[in-house]
């Protein structure tokens, strides 16, 4: 059962990055960010969906804003990833489909092609899980990595998940091609 709206900050530091909610009016650099690293998104169809649609500053609004009442009411939790230097998007990630009992969350991610290798991504998903831990408690944060996305691998392993399974033949991309994930988790036992 979901606690009655808890408490949590829209945005966390680390040291390179502000990793913070979506707002209203975000739309325009999500967009800018989304159309440049589009080739390397459609790569894994069956995972991202949505990159396949064209992108639109009107539908980056729609899911920034979209994203913000998901926030406010608790039911999902997108945030962007900004540069501190200059403060554009470097990518997105999110705690999604919560299961408030455990507490435990399913972690998403992706980065800005031409900001990729940098560690970026690496240091916004640690701090997802350290927001995650504190601020919500949470025991378990799970992903699911296209088998071919061997990015995403890596930042799971360097975040400390462990890959708990192939899941064979789990999605299909848009031309019916079978493809297996890897479900990685990291699981937190102690709360103080």
């Amino acid at each position: 059962m979901q606690p009655l709206l808890p408490d949590l900050p829209d945005a966390f530091e680390t040291e390179r990055l502000i990793v913070r909610c979506p707002q209203a009016g975000d739309g325009g650099r999500v967009y800018e960010a989304v159309r440049e690293s589009l080739d390397g998104l459609r790569q894994f169809p069956a995972s991202l969906p949505w990159a396949l649609d064209v992108p639109s500053v009107e539908r980056s609004e729609r899911f920034c804003r979209e994203g913000l009442d998901a926030f406010v009411s608790r039911r999902d939790f997108r945030f962007l990833i900004m540069l501190r230097s200059d403060n554009s998007v470097a990518g997105c990630c999110g705690l999604h489909d919560p299961e408030w009992s455990v507490p435990a969350f399913f972690a998403g991610w992706w980065g800005r092609t031409s900001l990729l290798g940098r560690g970026l991504v690496t240091e916004a998903v640690q701090g997802l899980i350290d927001f995650a831990t504190i601020h919500m408690r949470a025991r378990r944060i799970a992903a699911f990595v296209d088998e071919y996305n061997h990015r995403s691998a890596r930042v799971c392993e360097r975040v400390g998940m462990q890959l708990e399974g192939v899941l064979r033949a789990e999605r299909a991309d848009p031309d019916g091609k079978l493809r297996n994930t890897r479900l990685y988790a990291k699981v937190t036992t102690n709360h103080e």
